[in-house]
């Protein structure tokens, strides 16, 4: 048995099969009745087929018609399921009709040329045979692939289950269709073992189709018609169509050209190629096709879902805040197709200057807040169309427009950027590719689109201003502090100064002066260090015995209305900690205690050990706290209730404090008092305990 006869007659089982299990399940629609007249036609194609290899003397031409016959039945198939699907798009019901009647147009001519020619597939065709041997079915195969494609990525995702099977199987039978015709018309014959292998090929695909036809019951799909995949077909076909027409184009040159008629095909061919690689990657080509689409097949100009999605994309890649000015005008220019655009915002000089530009590099001016034109933008909110503005200038109030405007060169759209009613902005466009209008869709967009620029422009003016305001928030803050140590240098120094008088002979005063003297003037040098370079001068942390922190702490406060008594319960602690630092927090505490206790009050300072922490309590008999004050205004920075204090000291005790690992806890009543405990982690606490571990253990 020929290969061929075996090959086809496995496809006539295998489509017979497929044609009684859908005439058996079929509920009267549509659908499946031209699912069931395709796999009805593909039996007889493969039947006639497989007998005229077996017996080799039935005509080609009841082959060719009933190929030709079983595409078109395929192809309807596929083309209802598009127009029951689309049934809410109307532009697109009316473009499928037309289509189609074009397709059975063509399907007919073709049918009539083989009754005519009646040419035999498998001889070296000649020019008469060329168009209705090869090219028609070339056709054929590339138009049921466009369909199959805009099916199936067109399909709702949810329901691709349904139709995945259907094609695969379909389009596989296509696609190898288009191979055999495209392998003819390059060797000028039909090979006839890609022939032969065809029925196999065509029997593999028939499970496939099954398994829709069993999901699929009614044929019932629900079609989203994307402008992406009509823009990507259209263009697939038209690039086919295209070839297609060169290749008959060069082959004709071939075959008149004489001896040298290969060159001038070969040349032909290539100029044809790079001519079309042009035309694709042309954004003048691409804009207009999509207005031209646009226009013609679809109610809206926009897919407003991917136009959004790209628009949303384009303003929030990128890292933040990085050239948004030059995206913002970026994904607004892409909505007209515009090459080109530049941008200007509101100033602190109160005037528009030009922020940003994208490929515009010769867009400049100032334009006045309070000018007509400002104005006019900000009062109606319209895109405004330069060139209509020449040509219609009462529309838009007989205002002339700003020099710097009219010097753009290509200048054509004005978008306004809206925030909350007030404009922060524009945006100046250059003509569009696609010559795009400028209509009541495209204005809407244009002006919802400079909307949503504007908001992320002005977060990033804001989130600038922020960032500034944090640097003299931080600047304020260090000087606060710098001010507050000044402020307790100078108290000191004071004091000392009102007691030189009296102990000026004293040799125990002249030593503790010269000491005060030094210390203050190195605690200067330190600041004045700060001051200059904006971080503290690093100082690093030791152990430290608290009973000398504390007694340095009390003898910096020497001289004042009261002096601190000082006790120590049990054990003297060790911590790490800056030496400085934790004598100054000491010393605070103790000096806000001595100065909230009158004269005849009392102040003391106590040091005890409880487990792992030490604790220092600052206990004093002045006026005291409210619990409002302690919760809401203690510890926060420039809140004081003294009237010279600047209430940073408190803020920097705690902050210090929590650094090390400790903490803060007050008790005050008004009247009666206030107790301070600075609880700190001890460094001594594991030694400490593993003396006690080890004595243990010896005894």
């Amino acid at each position: 048995m020929h290969i061929g006869t075996l090959s086809y007659g496995l496809a006539a089982v295998a489509f017979g099969a497929l044609t009684l299990l859908l005439l058996v399940s079929w509920r009267g629609r549509l659908q499946g009745a031209l699912l069931t007249c395709a796999a009805a036609a593909s039996t007889l194609w493969a039947i006639v087929l497989a007998y005229q290899i077996a017996a080799g003397r039935l005509p080609l031409i009841l082959a060719d018609l009933l190929e030709i016959f079983r595409d078109a039945c395929w192809l309807a198939f596929l083309v209802t399921l598009l127009a029951v699907a689309s049934s809410q798009h109307q532009a697109f019901r009316r473009t499928l009709r037309v289509v189609t009647l074009v397709f059975g147009a063509f399907c007919i001519l073709l049918m009539s040329l083989i009754l005519v020619s009646a040419p035999d597939p498998f001889r070296t065709f000649i020019v008469p045979d060329y168009f209705t041997g090869i090219l028609g079915r070339l056709v054929l195969s590339l138009t049921g692939i466009v369909v199959i494609h805009q099916l199936y990525l067109n399909v709702l995702p949810a329901q691709r289950w349904g139709i995945k099977f259907l094609c695969l199987g379909a389009g596989g039978m296509l696609v190898y269709d288009f191979y055999l015709y495209s392998d003819a018309m390059l060797f000028k014959r039909i090979d006839a073992v890609i022939w032969d292998a065809r029925g196999i090929v065509n029997m593999l695909v028939v499970p496939l189709i099954a398994i829709s036809a069993a999901r699929n019951t009614d044929w019932s799909l629900e079609i989203s018609v994307s402008r992406r995949i009509v823009f990507h077909s259209t263009t697939l076909v038209g690039a086919g169509i295209y070839l297609l027409g060169m290749a008959a184009a060069g082959y004709y040159i071939r075959f008149f050209g004489g001896q040298w008629g290969t060159v001038f095909q070969v040349t032909f061919l290539f100029g044809a190629l790079i001519l079309l690689l042009v035309v694709l990657f042309s954004g003048t080509a691409r804009a207009w096709l999509k207005v031209f689409l646009s226009k013609h097949f679809f109610s809206y100009r926009y897919d407003y879902r991917e136009e959004w999605l790209r628009f949303t994309r384009t303003l929030s890649e990128g890292e933040p805040g990085v050239q948004l000015r030059e995206r913002s005008i970026n994904a607004i220019a892409e909505l007209v197709e515009s090459p080109a655009g530049a941008l200007w915002l509101k100033r602190d000089t109160g005037n528009f200057e030009r922020a940003a530009h994208w490929n515009l590099p010769d867009a400049n001016g100032i334009l006045e807040t309070e000018g007509p034109f400002a104005r006019f933008l900000e009062q109606r909110q319209w895109v405004i169309n330069l060139d209509e503005w020449d040509t219609h200038s009462e529309r838009y109030e007989d205002m002339a427009l700003p020099p710097f405007l009219r010097a753009i060169s290509r200048a054509w759209l004005v978008v306004p950027l809206i925030l909350h009613e007030r404009s922060v902005g524009f945006i100046v466009l250059t003509r569009s590719r696609g010559q795009v209008t400028l209509d009541w869709e495209v204005s809407d967009l244009l002006k919802t689109a400079g909307r949503q620029a504007a908001s992320y422009l002005a977060q990033l003016e804001a989130a600038n201003d922020l960032f500034i305001a944090r640097q003299f928030e931080s600047f304020n803050r260090m000087s606060a502090f710098i001010v507050h140590d000044l402020k307790n240098l100078v108290s000191q120094l004071s004091l000392l100064l009102s007691n030189a008088e009296k102990h000026k002979h004293n040799p125990e005063f002249q030593q503790d002066m010269l000491e005060t003297v030094a210390n203050s003037v190195d605690k200067m040098k330190r600041l004045l260090t700060q001051l200059k370079t904006g971080n503290p001068v690093p100082e690093a942390p030791v152990a430290l015995s608290l009973d000398t922190v504390i007694k340095q702490a009390i003898a910096a406060q020497a001289g004042l209305s009261v002096t601190p008594e000082f006790k120590i319960s049990g054990q003297v602690p060790q911590v790490i900690a800056c030496k400085e630092r934790l004598i100054r927090v000491v010393g605070h505490l103790i000096r806000n205690a001595i100065e909230a206790t009158p004269a005849a009050g009392r102040v003391g300072v106590h040091l005890a050990v409880e487990g792992k922490f030490a604790i220092i309590e600052i206990i004093d008999t002045g006026t005291g706290m409210s619990e409002q004050f302690i919760r809401d205004k203690l510890f926060r920075p420039f809140e004081s209730t003294k009237q010279t204090g600047m209430g940073v000291g408190t803020y920097e005790c705690q902050q210090y404090v929590a650094e090390v690992g400790g903490r803060i806890q007050v008790d005050s009543k008004e009247s009666m008092g206030t107790t301070f405990r600075v609880w700190l982690p001890r460094s001594d606490y594991e030694l400490e305990n593993n003396v006690a571990l080890e004595t243990k253990g010896m005894a």
